[in-house]
């Protein structure tokens, strides 16, 4: 059964996923007019638009939310594991995977945003949504929302409590079953509180985790700020092959560099489109540009904080594989008998904060895996309304926290490279179900942005009608011109 998974995921994350992705971001990139260049400005200025209602939540809750699935175990364990894999280059990968991957966030964000509905007094939306309502294909739909369910509550927990175990085991000696208790018990106290718990937990933790960490990172860039030509000539030189040690391994450089970022950012996968749905919000494109924010956040503040704390105090092993995949040896060998994930983060933080740094390391990390658990939870429960719509049965809810909850105490005694491979058929099948549905509804994508910068332009009140663009099945915003949901409002700076 083992060999079958590694097998499946060789055959997921192939070079053609990886063209596939990069294309599409270069893709809606080029056709959107490089949205996250143009617009970064309005996009930090919408984080702190609108209000949670009754229904929804605000712009920044539904940021965090989207966040708090982006910024997990991926940020620490995984950037180490890309560099362990792929050399230093793989950093840069990450990076034009997080510029590129800002486009395609905004498109599926704001598709969300488009065809979300409201479902029992809360907005509902995302993938399986648009797909439905936007392509008509409602078995497409439902594979996709079976798919999410599956990969939100078995494949990817494990990922998310392994890497706190490893965490917590080195710089604390807890036994797994203790920090497995110690995952689950909160999580189950948040998650049976919905989604508006779930919005007012991540508004306060993400944003203070995020902060403390970066900081850390920037106090150690500080420390070894001699350092600094060394290193981005290290990242860049490994990237594009010009490295006399890691100029053999460039393949693995972008491959590891684009797969661990597409695993940290998600974008193309689908994931962020679930919390931007369920943000209160003039127009679809406002909510799309906010979750384009949140992949920069992700990928060149956490990200790249990790990646610095390693090859700036050295802290890392680059490991040579034969063609099966197997480790035979070292490329470079700077932690000798420490296996990489999280442990090198520990160990990079640790050589400037004796004593201190695994504790720390362990600490952020406990909190970014559990932020994510919550993420988790609230896109499969978003899908399992999804297919809930016409029958209206009380128990998939109950069932989807008990299985959530169990999966995510099981992988805490999971083989680490088990887990991760899971994880990344999960993020991989989602990947390729969304990408496809992405390019499928590039115009009304296309449409939207363009009705929203003409009305910002002309500083007319700021409003979607979907009619008017020849945008069919979006009925919550045409239901909401019609009764007057929620009085437009002006955008007091139109020419900025």
């Amino acid at each position: 059964m083992e060999s079958l998974i590694y097998q499946i995921n060789d055959i997921i994350w192939s070079s053609a996923f990886i063209a596939v992705a990069l294309g599409v971001g270069i893709y809606f990139s080029i056709i959107l007019r490089f949205p996250q260049l143009r617009l970064v400005p309005l996009m930090a200025k919408l984080l702190f638009r609108g209000n949670e209602t009754k229904q929804g939540v605000s712009s920044f809750q539904a940021f965090a939310m989207a966040i708090s699935g982006r910024v997990g175990t991926g940020n620490i364990a995984g950037v180490a594991t890309a560099i362990a894999l792929g050399g230093p280059g793989a950093v840069f990968w990450m990076w034009v995977s997080a510029f590129l991957g800002a486009a395609t966030a905004f498109a599926e964000s704001t598709l969300g945003q488009m065809y979300k509905r409201v479902d029992h007094d809360e907005y509902r939306g995302g993938p399986a949504y648009y797909i439905r309502h936007g392509l008509g294909l409602n078995w497409y739909a439902c594979i996709f929302a079976l798919a999410t369910i599956l990969a939100m509550t078995m494949f990817l927990p494990g990922i998310q409590a392994k890497s706190v175990v490893q965490g917590i085991t080195l710089a604390f000696g807890w036994q797994p079953w203790a920090v497995g208790l110690l995952i689950v018990i909160p999580l189950g106290l948040v998650i049976f509180g919905g989604v508006h718990r779930i919005a007012h937990v991540a508004q306060i933790l993400v944003p203070l985790m995020a902060a403390a960490y970066i900081l850390v990172s920037l106090v150690i860039i500080i420390m070894n700020i001699d350092a600094v030509p060394k290193v981005f000539n290290l990242i860049l030189s490994s990237a594009f092959g010009t490295s006399q040690v890691f100029g053999g391994i460039v393949g693995l450089s972008i491959s590891w560099g684009i797969k661990r970022g597409i695993y940290s950012n998600e974008a193309g996968q689908g994931s962020a489109a679930h919390a931007a749905s369920a943000a209160e919000v003039r127009h679809p494109a406002e909510q799309g540009l906010v979750q384009a924010f949140s992949v920069y956040i992700d990928t060149l503040l956490v990200c790249s904080a990790t990646a610095f704390m390693i090859l700036f105090t050295g802290s890392y092993n680059v490991v040579q594989r034969d063609a099966s995949g197997k480790d035979i040896g070292y490329v470079a060998e700077h932690l000798p008998g420490v296996e990489y994930g999280t442990q090198f983060t520990q160990y990079a933080v640790d050589s400037q904060f004796a004593g201190y740094g695994q504790g720390f390391v362990a600490v952020a990390l406990f909190f970014f895996a559990f932020t994510t658990l919550m993420a988790y939870y609230y896109m499969a429960e978003t899908n399992i309304a999804f297919l809930n719509q016409k029958r209206n049965w009380r128990w998939p809810v109950p069932c989807l926290r008990i299985v959530i909850l169990l999966s995510t105490f099981y992988g805490v005694f999971s083989a680490a490279g088990y887990v991760w491979t899971l994880g990344d058929i999960g993020v991989g099948i989602m990947a390729w179900l969304n990408i496809v549905a992405l390019i499928l509804l590039r115009k009304p994508i296309i449409r939207t942005l363009k009705d929203y910068e003409r009305q910002r332009k002309s500083g007319e009140p700021i409003t979607f009608r979907p009619s008017d663009l020849d945008i069919p099945n979006a009925s919550y915003w045409e239901d909401r011109q019609t009764t007057s949901h929620q009085a437009d409002e002006p955008d007091p700076s139109p020419h900025t």
